[in-house]
């Protein structure tokens, strides 16, 4: 028992390191490459006074921080999202998009694209869009039983979620083929290139909100992931909890959609591989999400922007990372522990 008890807290703490330590790493991998002690250097310089190239500076501070920060919060929003749809809808398949969500943003997002807004205005209609999947999604089940809720909420989600990647596929018929059409694929295939302060200052604080509501609402994840009949004898507003964590998820994904695009398997993967590392304790699968879905979109942002030339698309790297290692996954345990 001792034995265990050590082993999971060294679990826990490589888990609150390893975001750390990630960031510090990626900040000066790249086309252009800076030492870690540079690194270190150029972080503290505007405390110490020390003398830095220009160049470095503001490759680390005005490019590769904000992606950082962005490419962080991202990670650990959508995992964070996908553990508390999963447990929610007592779905192992569930994803970020399973109200619709991701679609629905995905559909502002291409109109704001279509129409020539800025980046803002990018955000901000795809921001509205989702959490617009998220009411009709439970417009269309809110005459639903108790006994069905759960089952009509997401079959309304797929329903909603088609609804809006045919919108999205109309946008993309109707765009201008030599100029809108490719940003607006671009844009859809997920990418930390836009990252800045501004796009941080407002699609962030929407992120921290919604995932500090989950994690502080965790430990009734393990309550609402019973049966419906189960977790209502055990009190505690499970219609209202369901009703918060869903709208925290939806603002979280949404936020995340509007400031990189769609950026898929983050939302599924992550959560398992944080059941795996610590069990099916939601107390410990949020905070475990939190860490490594952050460190993993990190990694997978670096490879994007520095394996070739021209960047690659994050759902393109997500898709080769996390097929195969999930099909490893559901290999190896068989499908008992997901």
């Amino acid at each position: 028992m001792n034995n265990k008890l050590h082993v999971n807290k060294i679990k826990i703490f490589v888990l609150i390191i390893s975001p750390l330590i990630v960031a510090l790493i990626c900040l000066g991998v790249g086309r252009y490459n800076i030492g870690i002690l540079e690194t270190f250097n150029i972080l503290f310089s505007p405390l110490t006074n020390t003398m830095v190239s220009g160049t470095d500076f503001m490759v680390i501070y005005n490019i590769r921080i904000p992606r950082i920060i962005l490419s962080l919060s991202v990670g650990l929003g959508l995992a964070v999202s996908g553990a508390a749809f999963q447990s929610m809808f007592s779905n192992p398949l569930a994803t970020p998009d399973t109200l619709g969500v991701a679609s629905g943003a995905s559909f502002g997002a291409a109109l704001a694209l279509l129409f020539n807004w800025n980046l803002i205005g990018v955000q901000f209609l795809a921001l509205i869009f989702g959490l617009l999947a998220l009411l009709i999604t439970l417009w269309i089940s809110k005459n639903s039983t108790s006994q069905s809720k759960v089952v009509m909420i997401v079959l309304s989600g797929i329903v909603v979620s088609a609804l809006f990647k045919a919108l999205v596929s109309a946008i993309k018929y109707i765009a201008d083929p030599n100029d809108t059409l490719p940003a607006i694929t671009y844009w859809l295939m997920g990418s930390m290139n836009g990252a800045n302060y501004r796009t941080l200052l407002f699609g962030l604080p929407l992120i921290i909100i919604g995932v500090l509501i989950i994690y502080f609402l965790r430990w009734r994840l393990n309550i609402i992931s019973l049966s419906e009949d189960e977790a209502n004898s055990l009190g505690g507003h499970v219609h209202l909890v369901r009703l918060l964590l869903m709208g925290s998820a939806t603002v979280v994904t949404a936020s995340c959609i509007s400031m990189c695009g769609a950026v898929g398997w983050v939302g599924l993967l992550i959560p398992h591989v944080s059941r795996i590392v610590l069990g099916s304790n939601n107390k410990k699968v949020i905070p475990a999400s939190m860490s490594l879905g952050a460190s993993f979109l990190m990694i997978v942002d670096t490879l994007a922007r520095s394996m070739s030339a021209s960047e690659i698309p994050l759902s393109i790297l997500t898709a080769l990372i996390g097929a195969p290692f999930f099909i490893v996954l559901l290999k190896r345990i068989g499908g008992a522990r997901l």
